[in-house]
């Protein structure tokens, strides 16, 4: 399609009706008569419900084979694997989108790697690209990217609840406990809660970000406000759900000195990053930090203490790097120092060369990255709780304390071994990959280890090397991406589901440490 207007009629005719199609099927699992609050049925429900059972009707003819039905009913009772699932067919329905003529500029179809890449890149919120974004992919296809990042970023399954919200009013068991595995909600009665709150922030944040960018890219650069708006709302979404997709070839690189621009998108990356859960908390109790939960303090602090490490270590380095920082004056050193210790949260934007780097600074960034953001929201990495776990018990063994305590509370054990396990089980798949990326690519180690941290984290951030590691390194880094993104969360609701009741205990033996 030749025209630019009927490319974007088209992305987001597409983008409605995947959506449209998520909202019937969760309709049809999760219906229930809806009423008006005075008991009374509204006109148009007999004809809907009349359509809705004879759909269901029809549904329930469809016969699938016996072994297909036993494998969906044990996938359904773990609440870990729905969200995989979900995962896998929005990656799957993007890659299909995608590979249609009219997703690139030249309208030809895209590789079948090339589409599934950029398609897991976008539902895994990391940003990674092959071929860049702005340039390759028509507005068709900068549509479906917009689309999958804000999915993957809501979450497969929260998507699902919010939509048989708005369709049926009530959630079945099944699909509350699919969404708890997804949001980290404290308890099955609060997902619904959850669910229209985590809307109403997206919504709410990513139009205030939106806002301000159209702003600036109109008054200040001369843009069509059609073009600005477009500019604005990509940006803000790509920002909030981490995932670092740019419609520009150098990033933020030339709004480098621009606080209009660089400013509210890293606070869009940190909001995002701090997770749903805490954001909730600091929206009822943001002046009493005294009554936050412990969760709640952790992520907070460690936010905060990262993001001042990093913008100092970075700045520090990079300050008389004439590639990067060294050629900027004292405040826009600054703010590209702050912008370049924001974006490891996982967020994948760059305000200056990141392959012009010292190694000392992209090791810093390796570091950040991997221990990434906020439980529960749209950052990825081990998560900031977790690096906080283990600070906690490496101190408390320091100290000799049989059990570990902080913040007047008690760490259960069994929190403690989730910690150790998804770091420990992290750096050895982020080692794994480093090495097979060193046999595959003619790259070094700073640069290898550099980009497998951002993939892993989902990142996005590069030294530039993605589009020349080959078709097996992008396989590599595609199984990154996604282990990334769920691995963290999967194990961790799985490790906290699964709970087995040791009947004896074998006789104690201790073994040289150290």
């Amino acid at each position: 399609m030749d025209s630019t207007w009927g490319q974007w009629l088209l992305g987001l005719a597409t983008v409605a009706g995947f959506f449209a199609a998520v909202a019937a099927g969760v309709a049809l699992l999760i219906w229930a008569p809806l009423e008006r609050p005075s008991g009374r049925p509204a006109r148009w429900l007999p004809r809907l419900r009349q359509h809705a059972t004879r759909a269901n009707e029809n549904l329930h003819r469809v016969r699938l084979p016996a072994p297909l039905t036993r494998r969906l009913e044990r996938l359904a009772r773990h609440p870990a694997r729905l969200v995989v699932a979900g995962f896998a067919g929005a990656v799957v329905v993007g890659w299909a989108l995608l590979m249609f003529p009219a997703a690139t500029e030249s309208g030809h179809a895209a590789g079948a790697v090339t589409a599934l890449f950029t398609s897991t890149s976008a539902v895994c919120v990391t940003g990674l690209v092959i071929e860049d974004t702005g340039s390759y992919w028509s507005a068709f296809g900068e549509f479906i990217i917009l689309g999958l990042i804000q999915i993957g970023g809501f979450g497969i399954m929260t998507m699902a609840s919010l939509l048989g919200l708005l369709v049926a009013g009530r959630l079945r068991m099944r699909l509350q406990l699919g969404t708890q595995a997804e949001t980290k909600a404290m308890g099955v009665g609060d997902v619904r809660r959850v669910v229209l709150g985590v809307l109403r922030i997206s919504l709410l944040v990513e139009a205030l970000v939106a806002a301000t960018l159209t702003w600036r890219f109109a008054d200040g650069y001369g843009l069509p406000w059609g073009r600005a708006v477009y500019l604005g709302v990509f940006h803000a979404v790509s920002a909030f759900n981490n995932a670092g997709f740019g419609l520009y070839p150098d990033s933020l690189m030339r709004f480098v000195g621009d606080p209009a621009i660089c400013l509210p998108i890293c606070a869009a990356v940190v909001i995002g990053g701090l997770g749903f859960p805490v954001l909730f908390e600091l929206r009822r109790a943001l002046r009493t930090p005294r009554k936050w939960s412990l969760h709640t303090a952790v992520t907070v602090r460690m936010t905060g203490a990262l993001l001042a490490g990093g913008w100092v270590l970075i700045t520090w380095a990079e300050w008389a790097n004439t590639a990067t920082l060294g050629r900027l004056g004292v405040p826009e050193k600054l703010l590209a120092g702050f912008t370049t210790a924001v974006m490891p949260r996982t967020a994948g934007f760059n305000s200056v060369d990141l392959a012009q780097m010292h190694d000392v600074t992209l090791l810093v960034n390796d570091v950040l990255m991997f221990i990434g953001g906020g439980s529960a929201g749209t950052a990825g990495g081990i998560k900031v709780t977790t690096f906080a776990l283990l600070g906690f018990v490496i101190l408390a063994e320091i100290r000799g304390e049989p059990s570990v305590h902080t913040r007047e509370r008690r760490l259960p054990a069994t929190i403690q071994r989730q910690a150790l396990t998804i770091a420990l089980l992290s750096i050895g798949l982020v080692m794994t990959a480093t090495l097979a990326m060193l046999a595959l690519t003619p790259f070094g180690l700073n640069q290898v280890l550099f980009e497998v941290t951002s993939a892993f984290a989902t990142v996005g951030m590069t030294t530039g090397i993605t589009p020349a590691v080959g078709t097996a390194g992008h396989l590599i880094l595609i199984a990154l991406m996604f282990i990334g993104r769920l691995g963290p969360v999967t194990a961790a609701a799985a490790l906290a589901l699964r709970h087995r009741t040791r009947r004896y205990e074998l006789p104690e033996e201790r073994t040289i440490v150290g």
